[in-house]
């Protein structure tokens, strides 16, 4: 496990903690027994029979049991009365551009893990935030070693002021490993560490990657 862990990348990890998710578990459990009762009726691509598929109420979301459907607005997903396919309502639930992916699989590939992309808007601390000009009738790759040199010197600034270390992948690495050992049981139980864990598997992609950004240094 350990070697797979250290070459994850960011989606990859959000992926280690949402396979984890007794809630996504269930969905998954419920949507993929539905998607294989609806190819035994109408086929599997390439050979479905879509135009009986889209007739059938059992092809659309929400999942029986489960909340109403998210807002959706995916041109592909949504039809002309506004019913979800099942699939594009797991892609709004739990943060997805592809199909939902099994919870049994391990380190898919990056091309399998097509990620909705974090708000827009997201508030930027002042004290964080650098803007910086590029013009664009000159030559770019100068001016991009320029703004490394600026944006790397603005972070040892703001370290030195007490600010926090940018999260990334390689100082979060062992913590998230942590974190994944007291949900799968292979550490004795450190109750502060096993409720942050909890934490991370508590919600969808976008949830887990707010998680990861605002958690505690451990390096």
């Amino acid at each position: 496990m350990s070697d797979i862990l250290a070459r994850l990348t960011r989606d990859q990890w959000a992926w280690e903690f949402l396979r984890r998710n007794p809630d996504y578990r269930a969905d998954y459990g419920r949507f993929i027994a539905l998607w294989r009762a609806l190819e035994a009726d109408y086929g599997a691509p390439p050979n479905r029979d879509f135009s009986r598929w889209k007739q059938d109420p059992r092809a659309y979301g929400p999942l029986p049991g489960t909340d109403a459907p998210l807002a959706f607005t995916g041109e592909r997903c949504t039809l002309d009365d506004d019913r979800v396919l099942l699939e594009c309502w797991m892609g709004a639930k739990w943060g997805f551009y592809k199909f939902p992916l099994d919870p049994a699989c391990d380190a898919p590939a990056p091309d399998a893990l097509s990620w909705r992309p974090p708000p827009a808007d997201r508030d930027i601390d002042a004290a964080t935030r650098v803007d910086i000009a590029f013009d664009l009738s000159l030559p770019l790759p100068p001016q991009l070693e320029a703004a490394k040199f600026k944006l790397v010197s603005r972070t040892a600034d703001l370290r030195r002021q007490g600010h926090a270390v940018p999260r990334s992948v390689a100082n979060q690495r062992a913590h998230w490993t942590a974190l994944l050992r007291q949900l799968d049981g292979l550490d004795s139980p450190e109750p502060a560490l096993l409720q942050a864990a909890r934490a991370m598997v508590a919600g969808g992609y976008r949830d887990i990657l707010r998680l990861a950004d605002t958690a505690t240094d451990q390096n």
